[in-house]
């Protein structure tokens, strides 16, 4: 991230100092149990939009009893970053980029029939409101991790977030039966996606982290990636056929929604897609690295 004084003032003149989102009005958001100085920090960005700043730190990614090939455990070193509380919400995808493509409306609905390529332009559009350099190169859609601007989050990102230091199957535990007061599923949501922020939070203060809306990942899928991933800030591989999308949605079985699970959209740039075919089931959020880290 820039070092330049104009994008710190941007990022601390909106930190929240409180002790990790403790007890937040909205949506009943939760703080970590262990206060201390890496514990994640609430801000507000210059353009008003809810953000998390986490510490960076290893973890155990994948699952040791998984049933997928594509879970094998591994642990990961993620650098620090910072996520959107909750996922893009249709009033600030309409916002920045002048549509509402998505199939079930309502402004504080996440947006949704988005295709990979359209999140990648958000992300772009909102660096570019705020004056910081986009991350994705819009002829190639190659994302420059130097860059102090927002992106997707890569895999190992969004599994870090959502676990917010748990290591069981969810970030509430083991056994499905506190799923409903955590997402919105296939149990209890029939028919389309919720406003953000309606269930639960995560440990670290994030929302809708798993249902609701699958959420777009920076990286591209291959089966077998964890066997070669590196250990450190892994960004998923040169190049494949479709894009990570994570944490389940609305209309998702529990195991879906699994801390480890992995799916993908593919094929990643043509109009026909897994966002559009399946009615408004995937979504995205933003991050952008730490200012100073």
């Amino acid at each position: 991230m820039s070092k330049s004084s104009k994008q710190a003032t941007l990022w601390l003149r909106s930190a929240c100092l409180a002790l990790a989102l403790a007890a937040s009005a909205l949506c009943g958001c939760g703080g970590p149990s262990t206060p201390g100085k890496d514990a994640p920090q609430a801000l507000t960005t210059a353009g008003g939009i809810e953000m998390v700043a986490l510490p960076g730190g290893w973890f155990e990614m994948g699952a040791s009893d998984a049933t997928e090939p594509d879970q094998q455990l591994h642990k990961v070193f993620v650098s620090p970053f910072a996520i959107d509380k909750y996922p893009v919400t249709q009033h600030e995808y309409e916002k920045q980029m002048g549509a509402n493509p998505s199939h079930w409306k309502g402004p504080q609905n996440p947006v949704e029939q988005i295709r990979w390529r359209d999140a990648a332009a958000y992300c772009n559009a909102r660096s570019h409101a705020e004056g910081l350099q986009p991350a994705y190169d819009p002829k190639t859609w190659h994302c420059d991790f130097k860059a102090d601007g927002y992106r997707l989050p890569t895999e190992a990102e969004y599994e870090y977030a959502l676990r917010a230091g748990t290591t069981t199957a969810y970030f509430f535990g083991n056994s499905t039966a506190d799923l409903r007061r955590h997402a919105w599923f296939k149990a209890n949501s029939t028919r389309g996606p919720h406003p953000v922020g309606e269930k639960q939070a995560n440990p670290w203060g994030l929302c809708d982290m798993v249902g609701n809306v699958f959420e777009w990942c920076n990286d591209y899928y291959q089966e077998d990636y964890y066997k070669k991933s590196p250990d450190h800030d892994p960004r998923g591989p040169v190049r494949g056929e479709g894009r990570v999308v994570r944490g389940g949605c609305w209309n998702s079985k529990p195991d879906d929604l699994c801390s480890a699970y992995r799916n993908f959209e593919t094929p990643a740039y043509t109009d026909i897609c897994f966002a559009k075919d399946i009615h408004g089931q995937v979504g995205f959020r933003c991050v952008r690295r730490r200012v100073g880290k």
